[in-house]
């Protein structure tokens, strides 16, 4: 019985003996299928392991089972190696120190798990960074980058990884552990001396070298990306016999990387930026050989269609319009230890004189929005309204950076005759300071002729590259994407070599089977294929307009770049708030979509059998706080709060009695406190919170106390004030605004009035649907939500805006009630003409004065602000208003309306709050104001703040302004 036959008893094995979690369920197995490629291969399960050592253990336990192995970082690799049937290590989430730091020496000691980024901030304080930088440096691992050779725009300056690691200590597939690196005869002689399996290893390493180091240095190419193939240059004594550089790049077929000495860089503290316009990407290209002499830091190229991806995504908008003239760019940075140095260099390039529309950009954070039009390439190109998808494949092909020109028109002409190129695609960027080019094609993988024109560009490309002596991989390795197309490169001699050195450090082939040598076709395990037939539903909730009413293509938007993996406490990220505290693959956008991708099912081996009603799925879901930062800041906007409502609906459809009496409780709470407010009943039901937390089934945290008196109560007494010569607006009277903090609502009153607008209200109890949607329960939610659009029709149909304060209950009129109803023209109107406060008084209220604050200000802004509305119009109006606004980066506060109160969150609410929130708040001073305009906001900061601070509204903030200046 193989062990695919009886995992059981690994898994057992595994949980007896390795310090780890262990997981073998459905869910865990689901969510490692695939990586950021096109393939997709079940794990036999999965070892989080919590020391090096322990992942050691884990490939013992593997060895005994006969299981093969395969180690995983980031799980982003773009040719299919992070996927395999196999027992996947991930080191990411426990394996993240960094062991030492030696500043003389310019080196540090990591484990496989750390993520580049966060290594980078804990080696700021030593003036001290690691070189290469990928574009996902947000969220890949050293182990993950070791495996793949990475390299990323920096390599201009610092070189590949190979170019920057010291040592590695290595585990073989039999036990054998060492540390490795360059290797001198003396050091050689010592080792042989031992007679041990290293000893061994080290003289077949030798004869390998021997039997084809003229070979090796006649067919590798001669280029800064060869990424392509194991390094055996490493080995040739011009290199030092460096065992360490032959590992780096090896995928997890040889070895598994336990921890590594990296050699690091003076962080170079200042930068400048030119900006290069050409008439077309070749031009551009071409230009490159003539700018290298300069020594640039970095030196990409954009294309104009990726630009014009970007603005169609609406993505960094400010950067684009920085560009100078053109149809493709050259983005040209220099570095130095002042930032006249910096400027010098790059003058230095201005007055050499080329044949292009140049911008010099100074501002730094300009030059930052520009590098992020670089960075999201991949995702802008991935998935654009009204295009064909486009996949990976051919995406980081290499050549001398003189042929480059050449290679691109040669390609384009590749691309038209298969019927890839158009008007529109594909765009065509990268690191052309090295030769390296990005792109992602419209391949045809759903049929089977797509599938083998897609071979036949494959091997075209493959030989256009050889034939002008470049890399099939500069960059993201080869995996199952190239890995069959080797021999067209390194001719037969060679990729014998490559089958010599596996079988000297792994002869059984359990290290990830299937990839580099004897590697499955490129065709075989895809994700997608001709034989893919997933179960598409039919009665759907959402319309999905932008997937073409297919809930199956907008699980498939996430191309597994991980961006939702995020690390850092900085850098105006909000998704997802759940992996930020838990580490969690399955508790990441990412994760969650792969698991409703296989849900789906249509590759005859489904992992998860029971559809809709799926536990595995559910309990992935769980921890999603809907905060729809992933609307935004996933570079495919994957938004998973409308698929968590769209499953929620089905799962429990049929037998709502197996719902939490939560979702009953909260989602009906617009009901609840308008019987509430009619029968007066808000003193008693504030005086009973224990009864209500019990009959609601909710968490042990205090509860939003009732309003004496709602907004409409308070509006029909007083009644509209004002001369309203701007005309008439209609104040929305969400639930939360209207019955529990009304005082918001009064506020706005007031400051709309004396901006001169006349303020209406609904009548009656009215609502957006919002706590419904949140909690699966979309029937309700679409009809609650078109009697509100009917009610409201008169209203629009006039051209009247509709001011929304609550940010959750604006972004469903602005958001999800154009899914919910793609086609009506009320709903359309409602998107339209609803406003935030800030966007009333800064876009339609010209020559507007707001009163002066002279106060420093701590924005907490809302998931859904962030993610539908943005806060420009919110800055913009602060700083009108003397306000001096901090944006807090603390991404979600972690209550989300109805997720905090939920049972079993409140440790992942209180834990998304103390990330940057709490601490941020403590430290500050007592006199600065807490902004935050939505009540989940408020309500996490009254309930957790040991310093007593409470958040308050724009429109408060503003009305006390009024009230100081008398108007």
């Amino acid at each position: 019985m193989t062990v695919t036959e009886a995992p059981a008893a690994l898994a057992a094995a595994l949980r007896d003996r390795v310090d780890g979690e262990i997981r073998f369920d459905p869910g865990s197995r689901a969510a490692y299928s695939t990586d950021a490629s096109n393939f997709r291969q079940v794990p036999l399960g999965v070892v989080v392991p919590r020391t090096p050592d322990a992942g050691a253990e884990a490939v013992a336990v593997a060895r005994d089972f006969g299981a093969p192995v395969l180690s995983r970082g980031g799980g982003t690799s773009l040719a299919g190696q992070c996927a395999n049937t196999a027992v996947v290590v991930d080191w990411s989430k426990y394996c993240t120190t960094l062991e030492s730091v030696d500043v003389d020496g310019r080196t540090c000691v990591v484990q496989p798990g750390i993520v580049l980024d966060v290594l980078n901030r804990r080696l700021e304080r030593h003036g001290l960074r690691y070189g290469p930088e990928p574009a996902t440096h947000m969220n890949c691992t050293l182990g993950g980058m070791i495996g793949n050779n990475s390299c990323g725009a920096t390599a201009q300056r610092t070189g590949k990884v190979v170019d920057n690691v010291a040592r590695l200590e290595v585990l073989l597939y039999d036990g054998t552990r060492f540390w490795c690196g360059e290797t001198t005869d003396e050091e050689y002689a010592a080792i042989e001396r031992r007679g041990d399996p290293r000893a061994a290893i080290y003289r077949q390493l030798r004869a390998l070298r021997d039997a084809y180091a003229d070979e090796i240095r006649r067919r590798y190419p001669d280029i800064p990306r060869r990424v392509s193939g194991y390094n055996l240059d490493s080995l040739l004594p011009e290199h030092g016999f460096d065992v360490a550089g032959l590992l780096v790049g090896s995928e997890s077929t040889l070895v598994t990387v336990l921890r590594a000495e990296l050699e690091l860089v003076p962080v170079l503290p200042e930068r400048a930026l030119v900006v290069l316009g050409y008439p077309d990407i070749a031009a551009a290209a071409d230009a490159v050989p003539a700018i290298l002499p300069h020594e640039p830091i970095a030196l990409e190229g954009v294309d104009a269609k990726l630009i014009r991806d970007e603005q169609l995504k609406h993505l960094n908008p400010d950067a684009l319009g920085e560009l100078p003239q053109g149809k493709a760019f050259l983005m040209v940075q220099f570095g130095g230890e002042t930032a006249e140095e910096a400027r010098s260099r790059a003058e230095g390039l201005l007055h050499d004189g080329h044949r292009a529309d140049v911008r010099f950009l100074g501002d730094p954070v300009h030059e930052d929005e520009l590098w992020h039009v670089r960075e999201a390439g991949l995702g802008a190109t991935a998935h654009v309204a009204g295009r064909p998808d486009t996949f990976e494949g051919w995406e980081d092909s290499a050549v001398a950076p003189e042929r480059l020109g050449e290679y691109l028109r040669r390609l384009r002409d590749l691309y038209r005759e298969f019927g890839y190129e158009s008007d529109t695609g594909p765009a065509l960027y990268g690191h052309f300071g090295q030769g390296c080019v990005h792109t992602r094609i419209p391949f045809d993988l759903y049929t089977a002729d797509g599938v083998a024109a897609y071979r036949r560009f494959m091997e075209r490309a493959a030989d256009l590259v050889a034939a002008l002596g470049g890399s099939f991989s500069g960059e993201h390795g080869d995996g199952q994407s190239r890995g069959e197309l080797l021999p067209r490169m390194f001719g037969p001699e060679i990729v014998a070599a490559f089958g010599r050195l596996k079988a000297i450090f792994d002869p059984g082939d359990h290290m990830n089977p299937g990839k580099v040598v004897a590697p499955a076709p490129l065709d075989d395990h895809l994700r997608l294929g001709p034989d893919w037939a997933p179960a598409e539903p039919r009665d759907l909730r959402f319309g999905f307009p932008h997937d073409g009413g297919s809930f199956a293509q907008a699980v498939n938007r996430c191309v597994g770049v991980g961006r939702c993996r995020q690390h850092a406490t900085e850098g105006g990220q909000v998704m997802c708030p759940s992996y930020q505290v838990t580490g969690e693959e399955e508790h990441s956008t990412r994760g969650r979509a792969r698991l409703l991708f296989e849900m789906l099912g249509g590759h005859g081996d489904e992992t998860l059998r029971r559809g809709w009603r799926s536990e595995e799925v559910k309990d992935a879901l769980d921890l999603c706080l809907a905060c729809k930062g992933c609307r935004t800041d996933c570079p495919a906007n994957v938004d998973m709060a409308t698929y968590k409502a769209e499953f929620l609906s089905h799962h429990y459809e049929g037998r709502q009695w197996r719902r939490p009496r939560s979702d009953l409780a909260l989602g009906w709470l617009p009901v609840a406190a308008a019987v509430v407010a009619a029968l007066r009943l808000g003193p008693l039901v504030n005086r009973l919170p224990g009864l209500a937390r019990t009959v609601a089934g909710i968490a042990d945290r205090e509860l939003p106390a009732f309003a004496p008196e709602t907004l409409q109560h308070w509006f029909r007494r007083r009644g509209p004030r004002g001369d309203g010569a701007r005309g008439k607006v209609l104040l929305w009277p969400d639930t939360f605004t209207n019955g529990f903090h009304p005082q918001v609502g009064r506020a706005a009153v007031e400051v709309i009035e004396d901006a001169g607008w006349r303020v209406v209200l609904p009548p009656g109890p009215v609502c957006c649907g919002l706590t419904w949607i949140s909690t699966g329960q979309v029937d309700t939610a679409r009809r609650v939500l078109g009697r509100t659009v009917r009610l409201l029709a008169g209203h629009l149909r006039e051209g009247g805006l509709v001011v929304g304060l609550e940010p959750s209950c604006t972004a469903v009129f602005r958001g999800d009630a154009e899914e919910l109803f793609p086609a009506d023209l009320d709903v359309r109107r409602l998107r339209n003409q609803t406003v935030t406060l800030a966007e009333l008084l800064t876009r339609h209220s010209p020559g507007y004065r707001p009163p002066r604050l002279d106060v420093e200000a701590l924005a907490q802004v809302h998931c859904h602000q962030h993610a539908v509305m943005g806060f420009d119009a919110d800055e913009e109006l602060l700083r009108a208003a003397g306000v001096r606004a901090e944006h807090l980066d603390s991404g979600c506060c972690g209550l989300a309306g109805n997720f905090g109160f939920e049972r079993g969150h409140l440790e992942v609410s209180e834990a998304c709050a103390e990330r940057v929130l709490l601490p941020r708040l403590r430290a500050a001073g007592r006199e600065t104001a807490v902004l935050a305009d939505g009540f989940s906001c408020r309500t996490q900061i009254h309930q957790l703040d040991s310093g007593g601070r409470e958040g308050v509204h724009l429109a408060q903030l503003l009305a006390v302004g009024l009230h100081e200046e008398g108007r």
